[in-house]
């Protein structure tokens, strides 16, 4: 099914267009990466397709049965509202009869009105919402939204987007069919397991997806296809991240062999134009046309950085930081438990754990701005500390890109002895001369990001600390600013849920497992996660080939510990999910007698043959749930 048509869509801001007159279709089950610079225009061209904005010229065509549904960077909520009003904000019944349900049962520790939790349920019977519920649960659960009477005005800005992707994920599993998800950075804030979770939830969906990220590994996993805006212009490359850089290496080949050769002939024109006297009629018109447009291509500019950095680090001592027995708490959160480090020159460490577990304070206690319970924090005195958080840029009052970086400094200091100027290190991460002279307000957020960090660059540190580095900033920049980071000196300290970027530049993980325990592993993140399910796979096969021991009777008996008692929303469930299972196999065995038969065409075969890969995927799923829950029976 043909989902949108966009034709010759121009739109401009300021003097001259972010992209001029590009079209582009996108079909059913397209899975598509829109990739840019900062400041390209990519979240201008999602607001188009959306409707929250209006092209210049040009045409957006979308589907009548279509629902174009967005994942914006910054969600805007009612921060008054409940985080179940905002997710279940659609006037639906089913939907309705799901979150009443959801508030009676999320609250474990107190058992819900028995009237009303009978009427919620046969609302739900009535209905037959269960199966859509379970997803609702699995999304919900996922993404570690369990209070849903928490007022959104006391949420962080991790706890918004994870409340925006639930509500968007529920939308678009819940009513329509023919969906465009439009999705603008969605793993920004989540933690690595929850991005491979949405992984392999956008997979395995039947989603029509049109995404912006910065996460190569998520890219490459969920799109089939890459669409470039550059130079205002828009390239479209089936296949993969690689297929696409290695595509975009060609075309700019290309390009610069294309603009060599028009230069050439722009040189040779121009003599003959200016051979020619005023007063003479003729001229060629042909060649004086031809000419124009020579012109036009011999003037196109490549911003291609040639500039390579062979940084002048400031000097490293030999003591850099020494941890001794560091403890520290936050009441029962256990943050560090007798830690002992020593780092050495050169060191580059990523540090990863889930969210909450306490990886930001240990960045803070390396600087000197959280005090441990007790043990010691030896910094050596010549360490300059550059820190990248995640709060961004902070100026006193607006100013010019330019006019911010020389208040840093006027020169970059380089191994050689030599130096480059605060333009030429701008224009090494991607600020063309005419950005460096914008307004810091006029910036896009990405574009702030790129500055704050280069900023932070800038100063010539000997020990960064980058605290989510890649939030917001476009690929483009994510490779120079890989490329400077492997050419660095010092030391450097990565929080960061980029799996890519992480395997790139690490050579060992701090890795916090909770309760105040720091595995040291050598290694980087993939390599990791490959230890991980060894150590599983080994833990279950050992759990397996254990012998049950036979204990001898005794005489007296200590009565066992009471076993967990199934709630009664977990009764209820078990009850469902054993009609659930029962009636998944009966769907499952009639599409199997009716592809086996051999007399279907092909446009009914093919959904038969989708519904049974689903109804495969519920049965496991499904079957899963009923044992945790018979166990506790």
């Amino acid at each position: 099914m043909h989902y949108v048509t966009v034709e010759g869509l121009t739109k401009s801001y300021g003097a001259g267009p972010l992209f001029k007159d590009i079209s582009f279709h996108i079909e059913e089950g397209d899975k598509i990466a829109l990739v840019a610079l900062n400041g390209a225009g990519k979240s201008t061209l999602l607001r188009i397709l959306c409707g929250q904005e209006s092209p210049d010229a040009g045409t957006v065509w979308i589907h009548k049965d279509v629902t174009v549904v967005m994942l914006e960077q910054q969600s805007a909520f009612d921060p008054l509202k409940t985080i179940s009003a905002n997710i279940f904000s659609q006037s639906h019944p089913v939907l309705a009869a799901i979150r009443d349900y959801e508030l009676l049962t999320n609250d474990q520790d107190e058992e819900p009105d028995v009237d009303k939790l009978t009427a919620a349920i046969e609302r739900m019977d009535e209905l037959n919402a269960w199966h859509f519920d379970s997803k609702v649960k699995q999304i919900l659960g996922k993404l570690n939204i369990h209070h849903l009477e928490q007022k959104m005005g006391s949420l962080s800005g991790g706890q918004l987007k994870r409340v925006a992707l639930a509500k968007v994920l529920i939308d678009i599993g819940f009513e329509h069919r023919h969906t465009l998800l439009i999705m603008d950075e969605p793993t920004n804030h989540l933690d690595i397991n929850m991005i491979e979770w949405l992984e392999n939830y956008l997979d395995q969906e039947n989603v029509t997806l049109l995404l912006v990220t910065h996460d190569r590994y998520f890219l490459d996993s969920v799109c089939n296809e890459v669409m470039e805006l550059d130079q205002q212009q828009l390239f479209i490359y089936k296949g993969d991240y690689e297929n696409y850089l290695e595509k975009k290496a060609a075309r700019d080949e290309s390009d610069r062999a294309s603009v060599e050769k028009a230069r050439n002939t722009y040189r040779k024109e121009l003599e003959w134009i200016r051979k020619q006297p005023k007063a003479r009629t003729t001229k060629s018109k042909s060649r004086i046309d031809a000419f124009e447009d020579v012109k036009e291509r011999a003037s196109v500019r490549l911003e291609k950085q040639q500039l390579e950095l062979n940084v002048k680090m400031s000097r490293l001592g030999g003591k850099i930081i020494e941890l001794k027995k560091v403890y520290k708490s936050f009441g029962d959160l256990k943050i560090l438990k007798g830690f002992d480090y020593t780092f050495k020159k050169g060191e580059r460490v990523g540090v990863v754990g889930k969210n909450g577990v306490g990886k930001s304070t240990f960045l803070n206690m390396l600087q000197g701005l959280e005090e441990p319970d007790s043990g010691k924090i030896n910094t050596g005195e010549t360490v300059i500390f550059g820190n990248y958080d995640q709060r961004g840029l902070i100026i006193k009052e607006d100013m010019r890109v330019i006019e911010f970086v020389k208040n840093i400094a006027e020169n970059f200091p380089l191994a050689d002895g030599t130096k480059v100027s605060a333009a030429q290190f701008l224009q090494l991460f991607l600020f063309s001369p005419e950005k460096q002279y914008t307004y810091i307000s006029k910036l896009s957020g990405g574009e702030k990001r790129r500055l704050h960090l280069l900023s932070i660059l800038f100063r010539n540190p000997n020990f960064l600390i980058l605290d989510e580095p890649t939030n917001d900033l476009d690929l483009p920049t994510l490779s120079i600013l890989e490329d400077f980071l492997l050419s660095y000196q010092g030391c450097i300290i990565i929080v960061t849920h980029d799996r890519y970027f992480m395997d790139k530049l690490v050579d060992h993980l701090f890795v916090f497992e909770g309760d105040g325990e720091v595995r040291d592993f050598p290694g980087n993140y993939t390599q990791y996660r490959e230890w991980e399910k060894e150590q599983s796979g080994k833990e279950k096969e050992e759990t397996k080939s254990e012998p049950k021991q036979v204990q001898t009777p005794v005489e007296e008996v200590k009565p066992a510990a009471p076993a967990k008692k199934m709630s009664f929303k977990e009764k209820r469930e078990l009850e469902l999910l054993e009609k659930e299972i029962a009636s998944l196999e009966a769907e499952k065995k009639d599409i199997d007698d009716k592809m086996a038969a051999g007399a279907l065409p092909y446009e009914q075969l093919e959904p038969l043959s989708r519904r049974a890969g689903e109804i495969i995927q519920l049965l496991d799923d499904k079957g899963m749930r009923w044992l945790e829950l018979s166990e506790m029976s």
